[in-house]
């Protein structure tokens, strides 16, 4: 509805992290001062067609920097502009990317802390992301979920 750092208004994106730390600085990040309820998942990853940009490889390429990564997105479509990441995702998914392995921008993470976020994901190859679930202890759909 509102879009991300690396996805426009409309377009479905699933955002991950490589590690549980950074999942935690992840959904944290606009609660500073109230801890708030999540769930963690793991994923069966075989995806194709995922760019790497945690060194800085074929950014210079595509005309992106490290500050356009992490640029002020937010700020940028509440002012009307479209921030250059999601000139980068448009251009990467028409090009048939399926997603990005990206740093975390979250307050407090460090060079440990990477996302990767999917604009193709589905449960099975070449772009097969799908919920470790061995025990179907998630909520199948929305009327599963517990109120």
């Amino acid at each position: 509805m509102h879009g991300g750092r690396f996805n426009p208004r409309g377009m479905p994106a699933l955002y991950t992290s490589l590690r549980v730390e950074t999942a935690w600085l992840e959904a944290q990040q606009a609660f500073p001062f109230k801890t708030q309820p999540m769930t963690l998942v793991s994923y069966d990853v075989d995806c194709d067609q995922i760019l790497d940009f945690t060194l800085s490889n074929g950014m210079a390429d595509l005309g992106i920097t490290p500050s356009d990564l992490g640029c002020p997105w937010e700020d940028m479509v509440d002012r009307g502009l479209d921030p250059p990441t999601w000139d980068l995702t448009r251009r990467l998914f028409n090009a048939g990317h399926a997603g990005l392995i990206v740093p975390s921008f979250a307050t407090g993470a460090t060079a440990a802390d990477s996302n990767v976020v999917f604009w193709r994901w589905g449960k099975s190859a070449p772009h097969q992301v799908k919920a470790v679930d061995d025990y179907h202890r998630l909520p199948s759909d929305d009327a599963s979920w517990r109120t």
